[in-house]
């Protein structure tokens, strides 16, 4: 058994976008697609796949979870209110959103993202990198920015993770 076999994501809290601690808890049984997102990146039309993901497979136990982040290229330079006045006139998001936290190393990483990257082995690169989740809270994939949320290698990663029982 390895180190990330341990991880279980499901542990840790985060505060949504208007600031409320949130456990992660709560998605245990379902299956999560951890983002994190900007509004000023190349990558930020992604938003609407990420929607149309979340509404495809909500009802079979997909959740969406954003996690906005100015770690690369400062590209979220906003308040929690400029976020979430963007994502919904611009994109409709409807997906949970949190605050904006650390994705990189360091003393003011997001505890979530130091576990995903124990569970991955690997941290994004650039905004809108993908990890998902499966039911139990481990870390199934890590998907680079690159990877359209409509592209067959997630869907068909979604898919297999929602067929599994919990």
């Amino acid at each position: 058994m390895t180190e990330s076999d341990n991880v279980d994501l499901y542990t840790a809290e985060a505060k949504t976008l208007e600031g409320q601690p949130v456990p992660l808890a709560q998605y245990r049984g379902r299956v999560t697609l951890i983002v994190n997102v900007a509004s000023e990146c190349g990558f930020t039309p992604q938003y609407a796949g990420l929607q149309q993901l979340h509404e495809r497979y909500e009802a079979r136990g997909l959740t969406v979870l954003g996690f906005p982040s100015n770690d690369f290229g400062r590209q979220e330079p906003g308040s929690a209110e400029d976020i979430r006045a963007f994502c919904s006139s611009k994109y409709h998001v409807k997906f949970p959103m949190f605050e904006k936290v650390q994705t990189k190393e360091g003393a003011d990483q997001s505890p979530v993202y130091a576990l995903l990257r124990q569970g991955a082995g690997t941290l994004p690169k650039w905004n809108f990198g993908k990890y998902l989740v499966g039911r139990s809270g481990k870390v199934i994939k890590f998907f680079p920015s690159d990877t359209k949320p409509e592209s067959a290698e997630l869907t068909t990663a979604i898919e297999a993770a929602l067929a599994e029982s919990a």
